[in-house]
């Protein structure tokens, strides 16, 4: 084991017999949920997101000093204003809310390449596993449709490399890793609308399919109510390898965002909604003030069709483009890939 894993230690061995014990319950979990038909898994998908997300937000609501959309961080300055041309919520609607997904709507590229750079670093990759998901990345920009065996493979080796490790270490590597981020890549536009509905007295939720750690670190230092991100398992604080349900992605999104609304009594209708992908107009179709921001082609031509608002951050420049190649399954590797194959060019330059 040791062999194939750098990050590997003497320290680390002594954990190998509980990673065979906890790769036989994810085993039997497999085998639960191999039955289970798309549908369900997408709906299971979204449950796991809201449960986490609501779970979350108590916690925070009982800690001293917290509360719905605290954050616990240092005040900083206040965004720019939204265009005046944007919805106006309705102040004080305990019924309405925002829901903006993460990459290239409020973050500059995709969160799952800055957390596979950050793991990168942290030496929790092989040369062998970069080199396999560079070709993977290779394949998807040259045919641009997802292979499912790369998404597979990718979500496998990921959900292997946190198979045994305790959730709160997890949480600490993301707090290092996207404090810098989170100060340096956020659209200051797609910022304001998020603060005009935090003004406005409504709840803002982050939906990503992203890791739910992930994603409650960018909401919480952004001071959004919380965030629905892809749920992994967990046994007594330790993760098993394994997803509930699925990836936080496309109809997935809009099965946590109906969930959600159940729970807090919110009537979508006057909810809004902000993306910049095609594979998210199942989210946005859900809610009565869909925006799309930054939009790929497909969600542009989508948007007009249907006179949704389109805001653009971008100033004509091309956003970066990570892509959801294998990296689909939870996207630490793919992110690992570009860094790696950048890092070597440089090494050569």
């Amino acid at each position: 084991m040791c062999g194939v894993n750098p990050a590997c230690t003497p320290q680390s061995q002594g954990e190998a017999t509980r990673l065979t014990m906890l790769g036989g319950m994810a085993a039997l979990r497999r085998l639960h949920q191999a039955g289970r038909t798309s549908t369900e898994r997408t709906a299971l998908a979204g449950e796991a997101a809201a449960d986490a997300a609501a779970a979350d937000l108590n916690r925070r609501a009982v800690a001293p000093g917290e509360g719905r959309g605290a954050t616990g961080e240092p005040k900083r300055p206040r965004p720019p204003k939204a265009p005046v041309e944007d919805h106006t919520p309705t102040p004080g609607d305990p019924q309405a809310a925002a829901f903006f997904d993460c990459d290239n709507t409020i973050l500059r590229g995709a969160a799952i390449f800055y957390l596979g750079l950050g793991l990168y670093r942290r030496r929790f990759f092989t040369r062998r596993d970069v080199a396999r998901f560079a070709w993977q990345q290779a394949w998807f920009r040259l045919h641009g449709t997802e292979d499912p065996t790369h998404i597979s493979d990718a979500q496998d080796t990921a959900l292997a490399l946190v198979a045994g490790m305790h959730t709160a270490d997890l949480e600490q590597i993301c707090e290092e890793i996207f404090e810098p981020v989170i100060a340096e890549k956020i659209w200051p536009g797609t910022r304001a609308l998020v603060q005009m509905h935090l003004d406005a007295g409504q709840q803002v939720w982050l939906v990503t399919a992203a890791p739910q750690e992930v994603a409650r670190i960018i909401a919480r230092r952004l001071g959004m109510t919380g965030a629905l991100g892809t749920v992994a398992e967990t046994v007594d604080g330790v993760y098993t390898g394994r997803l509930v349900g699925g990836l936080l992605h496309g109809p997935a999104k809009a099965a946590a965002v109906g969930a959600l609304a159940r729970r807090e009594g919110l009537d979508l209708a006057r909810c809004a909604a902000f993306s910049d992908s095609a594979n998210d107009i199942p989210m946005l179709t859900l809610v009565g003030h869909p925006y799309v921001v930054n939009p790929d082609a497909a969600l542009l031509r989508h948007a007009r069709a249907r006179g949704w608002r389109v805001r653009d951050f971008r100033r004509g420049r091309r956003a970066a483009r990570i892509g959801l190649p294998a990296a689909a399954g939870l996207g630490v590797l793919a992110g690992a890939a570009a860094a790696a194959v950048a890092v070597r060019r440089k090494q050569r330059a």
